[in-house]
């Protein structure tokens, strides 16, 4: 039976200069997943990767555990040495609780927050569709969905719904004080994004923008929110007009520079502007630190608005905490009666073996004519004898064995 590993980084291990190089763009999943399975002969592999982790989720033997690691670096074209203080590895048990634990917010950068079950979600379907889903690994992650959304249901994990995305949003309220005449841009169009654009009307604020990269997508969510749409292309001729700049996008490469920062601030006679990235890899360069009036927060930024939130959290997540293990310890009891069942198979199977062996025989000495009766006998008595063989010789051991329930165990063994 394989071994069940989760390796990856997260907020808690690695700044995000790191996990931005780490992270997986959604374009790259497909191949990385192929990757895996034909370079490392990986069968299961579920990658996730997020603005506050990079995950691997895999089975397979002791060693491989070592050639994913390389592999991860290798993909990314990072030295090991940059990644292996960052790292965390965790088998079988460990693993599958880390998982649990991630899918119910209890790992988050905001405790609780509900985007990442979606995200968890997504990253299996993407497995799925690539292959690197066998049996062992749907039964993980359906059981870990099912915890989930106990932990959801049965706790106050998700009351007062917090997320990043709500941190800024709290942080813009901070600065601002009334949202009703701040004028917003929002790039992206996403689940993140979204959810900014709803925080935001929930506090108040009416001038919403919303700039992606698909001009369709981003009038699906400005229709929502009564917002107007712009292209990418156009940012840097309205940058000039936000208050606030909040950004969430899937691309690469920086989307707003430090130069097209600049001169805003001077469009805008100086009036500070706040800006919040919420994007790995970034997509608002980290130099736009150094211009007066502008205002940049990154999402570790974030971490001590986030950290007030935790508080009303905790005994939540203590009670989540034993349905985690709970849910951890059901599915690892399933596994190891998978194991079992193997031997039970293969038992059955060699028994059937031994039938099919002595029938044949049997056929072919009717066939040759020689008396039915005695061929009947001979065939129940050799199987028979071919059966009991094996079991005897263990029972006789177990029986001359100091084992103290060795006695109760031989008659449950044989039924008596």
């Amino acid at each position: 039976m394989n071994t069940i590993f989760a390796l990856g980084i997260n907020h808690k291990t690695a700044p995000v200069a790191l996990r931005e190089k780490l992270a997986f763009a959604p374009e790259q999943v497909p191949d990385a997943l192929h990757q895996l399975a034909t370079q490392l002969q990986i069968n299961d592999a579920v990658i996730l990767s997020t603005c506050n982790r990079t995950e691997l989720y895999f089975s397979g033997a002791a060693e491989q555990a070592e050639q994913v690691l390389h592999w991860l670096a290798g993909f990314h074209q990072l030295k090991l040495q940059e990644l292996q203080q960052h790292l965390y590895l965790y088998q079988e048990q460990e693993a599958v609780k880390h998982l649990m634990r991630v899918a119910a917010g209890l790992d988050s950068l905001v405790l609780g927050e509900p985007q990442i079950l979606g995200q968890v979600k997504q990253a299996y379907n993407q497995s799925r569709q690539a292959g690197t889903i066998n049996p062992q690994f749907e039964r993980l992650f359906q059981k870990t969905f099912a915890v989930a959304k106990e932990v959801r249901t049965e706790t106050d994990i998700g009351a007062n719904a917090v997320s990043v995305a709500f941190a800024a949003v709290t942080l813009a309220k901070q600065i601002f004080g009334k949202l009703e005449q701040v004028r917003v841009l929002l790039i992206g169009a996403g689940e993140t994004i979204e959810l900014v654009a709803r925080h935001l009307t929930e506090q108040g604020a009416t001038q919403l923008s919303v700039a992606n990269r698909t001009y369709e997508r981003a009038e699906t969510l400005a229709k929502q929110f009564n917002a107007q749409v712009l292209t990418l292309a156009q940012v840097p001729a309205r940058l000039h007009e936000a208050d606030i700049v909040i950004s969430s996008t899937a691309s690469t490469l920086p989307i707003v520079g430090k130069g097209m920062v600049e001169h805003a601030l001077k469009q805008r006679r100086h009036k500070p502007m706040f800006l919040v990235d919420l994007a790995v890899p970034r997509d608002i360069e980290e130099q736009v630190t150094e211009l007066e009036d502008a205002y940049l927060y990154t999402v570790d930024d974030l971490q001590s608005i986030v950290a007030q939130n935790l508080n009303n959290r905790q005994q939540a997540a203590e009670q989540a905490g034993v349905m985690i293990a709970d849910g951890a310890s059901d599915f690892m009891q399933w596994l190891q009666l998978q194991d079992k069942a193997d031997w039970l198979r293969e038992y059955r199977q060699r028994c059937e073996e031994i039938k099919q062996e002595l029938v044949l025989r049997a056929q072919k000495q009717l066939a040759a004519g020689q008396d039915s009766d005695k061929v009947l006998a001979e065939l129940a008595t050799k199987l028979s004898n071919r059966l009991m063989h094996s079991p005897t010789r263990t029972i006789r051991q177990l029986l001359q064995s100091d084992q103290p329930d060795a006695n109760e165990l031989v008659k449950l063994l044989i039924d008596l």
